[in-house]
């Protein structure tokens, strides 16, 4: 009889060689797009019952229900909810409480003015923060983008120093609006500038670190920058599924269960 993880992985790979039979150019995409892998990820370790909470701007909130009553819309359609689903279902038995604060339009200030009531009042035992497209959208420099986020980092670890931290970092592809060579070229070099605050933020509080950057970078070359963002800013479904996909990867490779 087949497990969950078996069933899954097989269903996959029938799905996928019937469709690169069809082509042999798809079938080199697939390859490439398929390495990210994600169903086949090691089991994160979290205690029965642990919060996590997701930080960020517009790319992490996709219209979270503020009614946390209405358990249709709670989490929102970013890839927050995809990570909820694949817990929820690959380990239910830690009873998982997950939560979306991300708030579209949102800066690393924005998240500092916020951070008490929407960080350290929920005492998560998880913290997740996406930032920093809108600090490239308003000029925020590096330096000041640091300190706001290490006010975050600092005071988070203050009120939880078993506190577990993913830092994502910012990303941009050239399509939509940035399709043009000088928006493009600007946008890119304001983004790389603060990823590389947060690869350093990531050293410095030993987090995890997801180099979004990165990982789009090699999908856009793989396929191209618009199966992944609409506007060269915002992820599609399956740009939210690559994060998901990482995110998992990365956060199970650092907490493995056994």
């Amino acid at each position: 009889m087949l497990n969950r993880r078996t069933f899954i992985t097989s269903s996959i790979a029938a799905l996928g060689s019937t469709t690169l039979s069809s082509n042999a150019k798809a079938e080199q995409q697939s390859a490439d797009t398929k390495a990210v892998g994600g169903y086949n990820y090691r089991l994160p370790y979290f205690q029965k019952g642990s919060r996590l909470l997701f930080q960020g701007d517009s790319i992490t909130d996709m219209k979270w229900g503020r009614d946390q009553s209405d358990r249709n819309h709670y989490l929102g359609h970013s890839y927050v909810f995809l990570i909820a689903a694949r817990l929820g279902v690959d380990m239910p038995e830690a009873e998982l409480d997950i939560y979306n604060r991300g708030i579209s339009g949102n800066a690393v200030a924005n998240l500092r003015k916020r951070w008490t009531k929407d960080a350290i009042d929920m005492k998560p035992d998880v913290l997740s923060i996406l930032i920093g497209t809108n600090d490239v959208g308003s000029g925020v420099q590096a330096d000041a983008f640091e300190t706001d986020y290490r006010y975050l980092l600092d005071s988070s670890k203050n009120a939880n120093p078993e506190l577990r931290i993913i830092l994502l970092d910012p990303f941009v592809l050239p399509t939509g609006r940035l399709k043009n060579e000088e928006a493009w070229k600007s946008r890119r070099g304001a983004t790389d500038k603060l990823g590389m605050v947060v690869a350093q933020l990531a050293k410095d509080y030993d987090t995890v670190h997801i180099k979004t950057q990165e990982i789009f970078d090699n999908a856009a070359a793989a396929a191209s920058p618009g199966q992944w963002m609409w506007d060269g800013i915002h992820p599609l479904p399956q740009g939210h599924e690559l994060i998901a996909r990482n995110w998992l990867q990365e956060v199970s490779a650092r907490w493995p269960q056994g």
